[in-house]
């Protein structure tokens, strides 16, 4: 049967665990994985922009072997009338792998359902799963594991990153907290989701109200842009978050190791400061280039698996 990697639980804890040592041992090997050698081509799908996610798939595609067929504006060649289905068919026939960035989650639900071929999310409006794996390699280099570890995520709890780390993090066996102000909160349904997994693997998950609280001993300090790529309404939303700008007065609350993570594109002075965002507890840069080798490794998980 196909696997797909469209949310984060698409992996068991064990998988999960499998992709990040590989991860780990392709950071150290880059060019010693070939899964894709021939070339054989894999369509990386873009409805919306993003510089990290173009250069890491098309540069990890190239270095496990294969061409990267990069298409923009899927969504508008299927406003033509083409569903998310017919092009699967398409592609799949001529592709190794469908990689797809776009904003429903059904489209990419959709498209996997009818490919033969393993479809990964590399971004919707609901889950960003890619991402979270390079965070969690980045958290195993600087502090060894995660299980057992406290997550909080602070800034909008109700965005795709939250959800993510909600999902990756509790998969994990990290102790996942999201604080977040009352209209940002995470989707019950992803919170309960997770709150499951968790049970499962030692860790937990908490959405609530107060930064400083969910910070608090943490060992990862995690944020996220506030006004995503299509909403509206950032005055609103910046005055809402502004109280959970990571800062480095919010940081006095967390573990003396702890680490701060942001996923990029970063906005100085609204949901983290310059003094953080460059400091020495940052390491925004290892988990940008972290992207690069945990997708190369999902890449080649779900490439050959029997």
């Amino acid at each position: 049967m196909t696997r797909h990697f469209l949310s984060d639980d698409d992996l068991t804890p064990a998988e999960q665990a499998e992709v990040l040592d590989l991860a780990e041992a392709m950071k150290k090997d880059r060019f010693g994985y070939r899964p894709f050698a021939g070339p054989q081509t894999v369509a990386v799908l873009f409805d919306k922009p993003s510089a990290r996610t173009r250069v890491s798939f098309h540069t990890g595609i190239g270095e496990l072997g294969g061409l990267p067929l990069v298409v923009d504006n899927v969504a508008a060649l299927m406003g033509r009338g083409e569903p998310a289905k017919d092009l699967a068919r398409v592609l799949d026939r001529q592709v190794a792998a469908i990689v797809w960035r776009t904003g429903g989650q059904e489209l990419i639900e959709e498209m996997a359902a009818h490919s033969r071929v393993p479809v990964v999310n590399a971004l919707t409006d609901q889950y960003h799963p890619c991402q979270i794996l390079a965070d969690l390699q980045t958290v195993r280099e600087h502090l060894g594991r995660t299980a057992g570890l406290t997550l909080a995520y602070v800034g909008d709890g109700a965005n795709n990153m939250a959800h993510s780390y909600l999902l990756g993090g509790a998969t994990a066996g990290l102790h996942v907290r999201v604080a977040a102000p009352a209209g940002y909160q995470p989707d019950a349904v992803v919170l309960d989701r997770a709150a499951a997994i968790a049970a499962r693997t030692g860790g937990s998950v908490t959405a609530l109200s107060d930064p400083a609280a969910a910070v608090q001993g943490a060992h990862v300090v995690a944020t996220d842009t506030w006004v995503s790529m299509g909403q509206s309404g950032k005055e609103e939303r910046v005055a809402a978050l502004m109280p959970y700008q990571v800062n480095a007065e919010l940081l006095e609350h967390a573990a003396p190791e702890a680490i701060v993570l942001h996923c990029l594109p970063a906005y100085r002075g609204y949901e983290i400061t310059e003094d953080v965002l460059e400091g020495p507890r940052s390491v925004v840069w290892d988990q940008a280039e972290n992207r690069l080798h945990a997708q190369k490794a999902l890449l080649h998980w779900l490439a050959t698996r029997p």
